[in-house]
Order: C-alpha cells, then sequence, then structure tokens
C-alpha cells in the first residue's frame, strides 16, 4: 500500500512539473529556465574542454620525455655530477631476459659524452648520447623516438665498426647553419683530445631546449665505447621502455602507490607494501603510481651498486608543473560547481516563489511536502539535463574543431608543444557529466526544503 501511494506522489509531481513548463513558455520563469541551462551548458562546457586539454597537454609533453629518455634509466651509483656516467656490463638479467617483465617493452644500452662542435664561425658545447641496438632492432627504426623527429632519418648501425651518423636539434642546426646531408666536426673533452667528423642524417624536435634540444646529439654507442676504451659490454646506462597498459589501475591505488612502499632483497621476486590506506582517488597519478611499480620490481631484481631512476625524478621540474597544471584545472571545476549550484539555487527559490499560491493549494487538497518538493526536483532536474546535453554539445564540439583544425596556437619554446592539444577521453568526459548532475542534483534539496515552511492557508492568500 505504501509502495503504491509512494509512487501515486511521485507520478504526480511529475505530472505538475510537466505542466509547470509547458505553461511557462513566454513568461519570466521561462527566461530563468533559459539562464539556468545556459550557466550549466557553458560550465560543463568549460569543464570538458579544460580536462581534455589539460589532458592532452600532459600526454603530449610526457611523450616527448619519454621519446628521448624513456620511463626508467638504470645506471651504476656514483657520487659525482658528471655528465658521463661510470661504466657497468650491460648484459644483466633485465637486458638478457626482458620478457621476465611484462610490463618491459625494450631496453636500450646508452652513454653520454661531453664535446663541442667547432665551425668556422660558431664554437658550440654538446653531449653526444651514444645508443646502441638494445634487445631487438629497435634503434634501426624507433617508435619511441618517431614522434620528435622532423626531418631526414635516425642513424644506421654498421655491423663492423660504430656508425659515423649523427641526428641532432634543429636548435643546434640553426645555431651552427647546418643542414640534413651537412658534416659537422665534433671535438671531445679527453685526455688526448680527439675529434670525429660525422655526418647529420636527420633532424629532431622536442621544443625541451633546456633539456635536449640545446645540448644534445644522438649517435652510436660504439663509438663511445671506442674513445673511451670501454669494451662492447660496457654502457653508461640502460633505458627502459615501458608498456603502461600492463598495470591495473585498482591494483596500483590499493597498494597505495607511489608512496606506501618498502623495497625487499634483490633475491626475492616479490614485493612487500606497508599497510598503509589507499592514497585518495583525486590526488592519484596512474602514470607515476605506474613508473614507481615497475621502478621497484626491476630494482628488486638487480644488484646493489646499480640504481633505478624513473624519468619523473629526472626531469622533476617538468613534471611538478604538470602537476601544477593538474591541481589548477580540478581548482576551475569546483568554482564550476560553486557557481552552477549558487545559480541552481537562486532558479529554484525564485520558482518557488512564484508559486507559493500553487503550494497552498497543494497542501490543501493533501498533497505531502515530499509531493510538493518533488514537483521542483523534477523541474530542476529537467534544467540539469537539459543543460548537459547543450555543455556536452558545445564543449565536445570545440575540442573537435581544435584537435581538427589546431586552432589555438602555443609558443613551443615556453610550453614545449606548437598549439593546445586534446585527448579524448569518454571516461572524463562521463565523470563531468555525473560530478555536475549529482552535485547540482543534491544542492537543489536546499531550496525545496522552505516548502515544508509554506503555511497553505497563508500561500492560498499569498500576493
Amino acid at each position: 500500500m505504501l509502495e503504491i501511494k509512494f509512487s501515486y506522489s511521485l507520478n504526480l509531481s511529475y505530472f505538475i512539473s510537466k505542466r509547470l513548463r509547458q505553461s511557462t513558455s513566454g513568461g519570466f520563469a521561462s527566461i530563468i529556465h533559459k539562464i539556468a541551462v545556459a550557466t550549466i551548458a557553458v560550465g560543463l562546457a568549460a569543464a570538458i574542454v579544460s580536462f581534455l586539454i589539460m589532458q592532452g597537454f600532459q600526454t603530449a609533453v610526457k611523450n616527448k620525455i619519454y621519446g628521448f629518455s624513456n620511463h626508467l634509466v638504470i645506471t651504476k651509483f656514483t657520487m659525482n655530477n658528471a655528465v658521463e656516467e661510470q661504466p657497468f656490463n650491460f648484459h644483466i638479467g633485465l637486458y638478457e631476459n626482458p620478457a621476465r617483465f611484462p610490463f618491459v617493452k625494450h631496453v636500450q644500452e646508452y652513454s653520454h659524452k661531453a664535446g663541442l662542435i667547432k665551425t668556422e664561425g660558431e664554437v658550440l658545447g654538446i653531449v653526444f648520447k651514444g645508443v646502441g641496438r638494445g634487445t631487438s632492432n629497435f634503434a634501426e627504426s624507433p617508435d619511441y623516438f618517431t614522434d620528435n623527429m622532423v626531418e631526414g632519418r635516425f642513424i644506421h648501425f654498421n655491423d663492423s665498426t660504430y656508425s659515423k651518423e649523427v641526428v641532432i636539434s634543429r636548435v643546434i642546426a640553426n645555431k651552427i647553419d647546418a643542414k640534413v646531408g651537412d658534416d659537422i666536426i665534433l671535438h671531445f673533452f679527453q685526455n688526448p683530445p680527439r675529434f670525429r667528423k660525422l655526418k647529420i642524417v636527420g633532424l629532431y624536435e622536442t621544443n625541451l631546449s633546456d633539456y635536449f634540444d640545446g645540448k644534445v646529439l644522438i649517435g652510436d654507442l660504439r663509438m663511445v665505447q671506442q674513445l673511451n676504451g670501454w669494451t662492447a659490454n660496457e654502457a653508461g646506462g640502460l633505458e627502459v621502455t615501458l608498456d603502461m597498459n600492463q598495470f591495473g589501475a585498482f591494483d596500483l591505488w590499493s597498494k597505495g602507490l607511489p608512496f606506501n612502499h618498502t623495497e625487499i632483497p634483490a633475491e626475492s621476486d616479490t614485493l612487500f607494501f606497508e599497510e598503509a590506506p589507499p592514497s585518495s582517488v583525486f590526488s592519484f597519478d596512474y602514470d607515476r603510481a605506474a613508473l614507481e611499480n615497475a621502478r621497484i620490481n626491476i630494482a628488486s631484481s638487480m644488484d646493489y651498486d646499480l640504481n633505478v631512476e624513473s624519468v619523473r625524478d629526472r626531469f622533476i621540474q617538468v613534471f611538478e608543473w604538470l602537476d601544477l597544471v593538474k591541481r589548477q584545472v580540478k581548482i576551475l571545476l569546483g568554482i564550476i560547481l560553486f557557481v552552477i549550484s549558487m545559480n541552481m539555487i537562486s532558479v529554484i527559490l525564485i520558482l518557488v516563489m512564484e508559486r507559493v499560491p500553487m503550494v497552498g493549494v497543494l497542501k490543501a487538497l493533501g498533497a505531502t511536502n515530499r509531493t510538493v518538493r518533488a514537483v521542483f526536483m523534477y523541474n530542476g532536474m529537467n534544467l540539469i539535463v537539459r543543460g548537459l546535453l547543450w555543455g556536452n554539445v558545445i564543449g565536445l564540439g570545440i575540442c573537435w574543431l581544435q584537435d581538427q583544425f589546431k586552432i589555438m596556437k602555443l609558443n613551443p619554446h615556453d610550453y614545449y608543444v606548437s598549439y593546445v592539444p586534446i585527448e579524448w577521453s569518454v571516461l572524463t568526459v562521463i565523470v563531468l557529466n555525473l560530478i555536475i548532475f549529482g552535485m547540482v542534483t543534491l544542492v537543489l534539496l536546499l531550496p525545496t526544503y522552505w516548502i515544508v515552511k509554506i503555511n497553505p492557508v497563508k500561500a492560498i492568500r499569498f500576493d
């Protein structure tokens, strides 16, 4: 009996709400409705555009760094801060059997060596990065570096001796007035000093001039080995490329990564995680947690004289800046929710004040407070749904235009990308819709509570 009565009450509330919407066409209430819909639409559109741009911007910058330095770097422990690393035998377990770690895509040996480029009118200090073939012929067609190449090709490796080809940045090419196909002479700092004549076969551009473009050239690791007198099994470090899709987001979050972990002895294949509460859903960073999880697992399989460092720790300034951008977007979402909520409270209060006599009549006829409140809740939810529909159309439309035509440009030297990037995420759009719908629906309960205090007799005589 109660269930039938409750269902009847809701049907009556929905019927009255529908009739009210039909009767407000062209009146003052119609203007209020349009303002409410416009506020929600603009708020959701702004949230969608902000989050998709933020995610696109983070992905674009991270991919540039991952493409140049990969996800993890393994080096020998050292107390100095020199550019050149301490050599070690890179034929460790990870290099020989990367399939042991299902999240590892590629392992690449490398080493740095300081030097300078000397031309007729320019002397430029550089860092030569020598790379090897890795665990496969991946370096022959380096997919991890393709997005950074703007002209020419990557170096080709010889079977008998080191390659005399080099890839330089567009920034360096402009400084020394060189182009693809030109020869350059590199002078290296050692005793006695040595030089090598190399051919430019490609240009790269990351726009991360402070870290890569302004100083790094890419060539064959075997040339560094010959200059330093190393064996063929020695290098300055290993770069590890990860498959970021191999990690479970819930598992990483439940373990409290990247903060609550403890490494265990190298002979064990498992990890022990401290009993700690999971990190907040809102502060959880999947990429950071995945990098830390991979770092811990790889470190537990190696000798203690080797250090595993994530690219995030190496370029912490860039990643902290990206985290700051994410926090600012979250603050923007909070402001949007506040403005929409305040506007909806005002709208429902105006609608209630305009319908005070109707409220009195309904109460006099026996309608409960729940029934009357449901009338205005249905009205408000209808406005929310209409606003969300328009907000999705506007927000996704703006993102599509930007993604297709690159309308909004950026200074790549300041923002690392030449245009505002968009990363499409259905989950993000759905979550934003649910957050705004849920939050504003809850807020609607506040103004409708005033209906409880309306006296039927006074309401009928209300003018």
